[in-house]
């Protein structure tokens, strides 16, 4: 009797659910919006898990009876005491398999990482870093942003070059092309206006606004150029925080980088790559390549008791082959 698992991907913006049988084919998909709680609350969670789930069995000709186990990636599942309510957001759905639920960056790593366990570190509008080794073990950070001192996403690196700017326009710090760049970009007369508007918060500069950083700094400005490295080396600071919370310093391992950040090049990785190789010379880079639902199905995998390595290989191929039909 064929086996099916479902792998359920709750992000931020986008939500996607994917069903498999044992081999690593993939029979059913299913796509939403955004089902963190944090941005749609529970009900939000609730009627996403629902659309998604339901989309996917319909595609596969499949009931809830037929999946044998399920992974859940939950974006906004940071904190034990989120995982009731998130536990009773899944129950809705009726299943009545075995279940692993873990936080969405746990199935990028998954996913992305060749052994299935690693580092995973997101780059993306903020930052986080979650880890895993063999025997589940987790490291994590807060993924709470610059409020605890996780910085290197886009919108820590805007921040800190509107304080550049500030610092350039007071003669605390040294001219930049950014403040040109960040006049330009919002349409005002000079600096002056810039900043005034900043302030009284009637210009908001956002995590968009990055890629005109990376631009600035492959023109050549020493301080968009300082600024990139500033955010590699936050990056590597928050995948040693993790590397040594699981002792892999002299180990070979995978970090998984997950997010927009990283099209940056070699400004952003060069930092990053030197200060992790200081304390983990092992370490090996890797682009996530596949959509992290496919971590979530690889978990379901684990929780049924299935060596997931040959249906992983299968299933990294079977998506990049199918997903013109999926999507």
């Amino acid at each position: 009797m064929t086996r099916y698992f479902l792998g359920v991907d709750i992000g931020g913006t986008k939500s996607h659910a994917l069903l498999t049988n044992e081999e690593g084919q993939v029979v059913g998909f299913g796509e939403a919006g955004p089902g963190n709680h944090e941005v749609v609350g529970y009900q939000g969670l609730r009627s996403v898990l629902q659309s998604i789930t339901d989309q996917a069995l319909r595609q596969a000709g499949l009931s809830r009876k037929a999946i044998s186990a399920a992974g859940f990636g939950v974006a906004g599942y940071d904190w034990p005491s989120e995982l009731p309510p998130t536990l009773e957001a899944i129950d809705s759905l009726g299943l009545s398999c075995p279940i692993e639920v873990v936080n969405d960056t746990v199935i990028g790593l998954v996913a992305g990482a060749k052994a299935g366990w690693g580092v995973a570190l997101v780059a993306g509008t903020s930052t986080n870093c979650w880890g895993m080794d063999e025997q589940g073990r987790i490291g994590r950070v807060t993924g709470g942003g610059a409020r605890f001192g996780e910085n290197g996403g886009a919108s820590e690196l805007v921040a800190q070059a509107v304080i550049a700017i500030a610092k350039a326009w007071s003669h605390r710090g040294p001219a930049t092309a950014l403040t040109d760049a960040f006049v330009e970009h919002f349409g005002v007369a000079d600096v002056v206006a810039l900043l005034e508007g900043i302030q009284l918060e009637r210009l908001h500069p956002g995590p968009w606004l990055a890629p005109t950083i990376f631009q600035v700094a492959e023109q050549g400005d020493a301080v968009a150029q300082g600024l990139i490295r500033w955010a590699g080396e936050s990056l590597a600071d928050l995948a040693l925080g993790v590397i040594r919370q699981l002792g892999f310093q002299d180990r070979p391992f995978d970090i998984v980088l997950i997010g927009s950040m990283f099209k940056g090049g070699a400004m952003l990785l060069d930092p990053l790559k030197a200060g992790v190789w200081e304390e983990a010379p092992q370490a090996q880079f890797v682009r996530l390549s596949t959509p992290p639902v496919l971590g979530a199905v690889l978990l379901g995998m684990q929780k049924a008791g299935l060596d997931p390595t040959y249906p992983r290989q299968r299933l990294i191929a079977n998506w990049h082959t199918q997903k013109s039909t999926m999507v």
